[in-house]
């Protein structure tokens, strides 16, 4: 493997969650993790790229910068891209696909500069371009700079091999993990998740506890790059610092199918000794037996004008329960809208943090430990 101890590799991630994925990427011992808008820029060589694919929770994808230039006008995109040596990236049998943004820049012509660079990887590399590649190259202009980065993930890490059933509306898994860790959630603790819809939070809570590598059932774009070693790559997935925690992890959700979904894709990701999902509608809802940890709820919230007025009831009966029955738990709570986190009437703390949902503005309202209730 050759030595490039230098590269910049971008770990992207909903903005308003790079400062957690920061954490994580320090304590997972990645060099000089910096925050950045939408993602964290660590520095490594290859094997760094797919340890961050195969060990990080909260990356969505792992980009790596290979190349960066000045270009003025298309001709001198067409020149640059032809003398550029793909031959130590790219392999022949393998398709790519090259998404263009430009901003700011003399070169503004995205579509006009992505046929420039799909034409020159083609005559000067006979590489096939195919919309449905797993390789991507995302090619960005700004300021007439010109930046090449592969996408080494593929698919979104957020797909970690092991989830089939999907109920709703779900969260992702990558956005999960880092919710959980910007409530303090270190695997030292239980979770109870009220509406569990396809048991992403339990689920993820009990892969942290159990020391899972979330990427460890699925393939990555990287595997078909010519940087690619095979023989450390099944050293590195071999590596097992699992272990069975003494802790347990509950899902309730009023919807029987959304249960049956939790815990089918609890089995499938090999953690369901650790976890219970029952179905059970909020206001039945009680404080599993030992200690205190962290409650985490996603519930509906309104996109549409007179969604708000139905979904009160629903969070009052949250606030009402959770306050009854949790002393000494904490609690996270998603939402976009104020007017329905208030309507828990729950002591949240300052300043929630704002994310990026699917194109939804939504905030993370956190609790300390709710005290006990008054007579």
């Amino acid at each position: 493997m050759k030595s490039e101890n230098k590269m910049e590799i971008l770990l992207v991630t909903p903005p308003g969650l790079e400062e957690a994925l920061r954490l994580e990427a320090m304590e997972k011992g990645f060099k000089k993790p910096v925050s950045i808008t939408g993602g964290v820029q660590v520095l490594g060589d290859w094997k760094e790229v797919w340890r961050a694919n195969l060990e990080l929770r909260g990356a969505s994808r792992v980009l790596v910068r290979i190349g960066s230039f000045r270009v003025v006008h298309l001709s001198q995109v067409d020149k640059r891209m032809r003398q550029f040596p793909w031959g130590d990236y790219l392999l022949k049998d393998h398709p790519v696909k090259v998404e263009v943004t430009s901003k700011k820049s003399r070169v503004y012509h995205q579509k006009a500069a992505a046929e420039r660079i799909e034409r020159a990887l083609v005559e000067e590399m006979g590489i096939t371009i195919s919309a449905e590649a797993d390789i991507c190259l995302k090619i960005r202009i700004f300021d007439d700079i010109c930046t090449i980065s592969i996408d080494t993930s593929g698919e979104g890490l957020h797909k970690r091999g092991h989830k089939e059933a999907v109920n709703k509306a779900p969260l992702r898994e990558t956005m999960a993990a880092l919710i959980l860790r910007q409530c303090g959630f270190n695997g030292k603790e239980p979770v109870v998740d009220p509406m569990c819809g396809s048991g992403t939070f339990v689920i993820e809570a009990a892969e942290i506890a159990a020391r899972k590598k979330p990427g460890r059932t699925r393939a990555f774009a990287f595997e078909k790059l010519a940087t690619f070693e095979n023989a450390v790559w099944q050293e590195m997935r071999a590596e097992n610092r699992e272990h069975l925690p003494d802790l347990h992890f509950y899902g309730f959700d009023r919807d029987e199918g959304a249960i049956k979904f939790s815990t089918a894709n609890a089995k499938r990701s090999k953690v369901d000794m650790l976890t219970t999902f029952d179905a059970q509608p909020i206001s039945t809802l009680s404080c599993p037996d030992g200690p205190a940890g962290l409650v985490v709820i996603n519930p509906p919230y309104g996109i549409r004008i007179g969604d708000q007025k139905k979904l009160r009831p629903l969070y009052q009966s949250l606030g009402q329960v959770l306050t009854q029955k949790f002393p000494g738990w904490r609690v996270g709570l998603v939402t976009n809208n104020a007017g329905l986190a208030q309507a828990t009437a729950l002591p949240f703390l300052p300043d929630p943090v704002s994310i990026s949902h699917g194109g939804i503005q939504v905030k993370l309202y956190q609790t300390a430990a709710l005290p006990a209730p008054q007579d």
